[in-house]
């Protein structure tokens, strides 16, 4: 496992966020995690969370999770949306300067997967996407439209938040997609870590071959 350490983020305005990084030898690509809403006991610590960060790691993944604003030892309020799309444009900020990598990309779990789609769309330099569990009738995923990049996304059969049928309609509409269908997982994974963690890790595989060939 890859020691993580501690990081305080500068989030704009009268907002430090708490994070945790980790920067395997050689990191040739590096991902920000955001974490589910943080109005229904979302943050960094979410098992979902630290699952993709251990297997993104384990793979040679500069990685950097974080709380959004108000949440755990982040100062601030909840920004409706629009706040936290600023604390992951500075997280992955960060993770640039941090770590140096050569490929960027942005993950999300639920909430954080919204957060990730908005801000990985609108940033050159976000050359990889996972969408975990995203909440497809809750919030409008068209910015991936103009965005094609290594893109996992990964959904259980049980997730009433991301029903089959439209997690099909979704990764159809955007075939560049690579989707993971995880049998009997809801919208937690409770007891599915294992297999999200073996798609990660198979994404991050990618993402870091494409880092060492730029």
């Amino acid at each position: 496992m890859i020691a993580e350490q501690a990081l305080t983020l500068p989030g704009g305005a009268d907002v430090a966020l708490e994070a945790r990084l980790a920067v395997p030898a050689g990191a040739s690509a590096g991902v920000v995690i955001c974490h589910p809403h943080p109005l229904y006991g979302g943050d960094m610590d979410n098992p979902v969370v630290v699952r993709v960060q251990e297997a993104c790691a384990a793979e040679g993944l500069a990685t950097l999770r974080f709380n959004f604003r108000g949440v755990g030892g982040s100062s601030g309020t909840h920004g409706e949306g629009v706040g936290e799309q600023d604390d992951a444009r500075a997280a992955l900020e960060a993770l640039e300067q941090k770590a140096g990598t050569a490929a960027l990309a942005i993950a999300g779990y639920s909430f954080g997967a919204w957060i990730a789609a908005v801000v990985g769309c609108r940033d050159a330099r976000v050359r990889g996407l996972i969408l975990i569990a995203p909440p497809l009738g809750l919030y409008d995923f068209g910015c991936l439209e103009g965005k094609r990049v290594p893109t996992l996304a990964v959904a259980g059969t049980q997730d009433p938040y991301c029903p089959s049928a439209d997690f099909q309609r979704f990764t159809a509409r955007f075939p560049w997609i690579r989707p993971a269908v995880i049998d009997g997982a809801d919208h937690f994974f409770f007891g599915r870590l294992y297999p999200l963690g073996e798609a990660a890790g198979a994404w991050a595989r990618r993402l870091r071959a494409e880092g060492e060939t730029r």
